[in-house]
């Protein structure tokens, strides 16, 4: 892996707090010139440090009020069930993350819907038809106490 120092760190940590920052506006809070804070920012870019940029929207807003996940378990653990498992759930929207685990079930799945009716639909229509599902558990969110894709830097 390639390596980083210091001021690299701070243009990442600059860029996950607001990725809408110009050059200027980062340069200027890094401490260095713009032509310095683009070239690094390419570098981040090509070294695979920043894979992107998003914009962060509000589930309520967008009608996404229930965030559930879904403990997933496959009748079948080959690399053939587990390669169709995940093609199938790329495939669906509601699915905002899915994870293979270790432990007592193969998959957890993260999806936001609109309500219960539709939790019971994404079930019945998504997630049990998927291939070698055999048991599923749901945890329906109450309250989220901590969401975020800031990483450490």
């Amino acid at each position: 892996m390639k390596s980083i120092d210091a001021i690299d760190r701070k243009i990442l940590r600059t860029l996950q707090r607001d990725g809408r920052l110009t050059n200027i506006e980062l340069a200027d809070r890094v401490s260095l010139s713009p032509t310095a804070t683009a070239e690094r920012v390419k570098r981040l870019h090509r070294d695979g440090f920043i894979e992107g940029y998003q914009a962060v929207l509000s589930p309520e807003k967008l009608g996404r009020h229930l965030l559930v996940f879904v403990q997933v378990k496959l009748d079948r653990t080959t690399p053939e069930t587990f390669d169709a498992f995940a093609r199938a759930v790329q495939r669906s929207d509601d699915v905002m993350e899915c994870h293979m685990v270790a432990g007592g079930f193969d998959y957890l799945v993260k999806a936001r819907v609109s309500g219960m009716d539709a939790y019971r639909a994404f079930l019945s229509d998504v997630i049990l038809p998927l291939p070698g599902v055999r048991e599923t558990h749901t945890y329906a969110v109450m309250e989220e106490v901590k969401s975020s894709s800031y990483l450490p830097v």
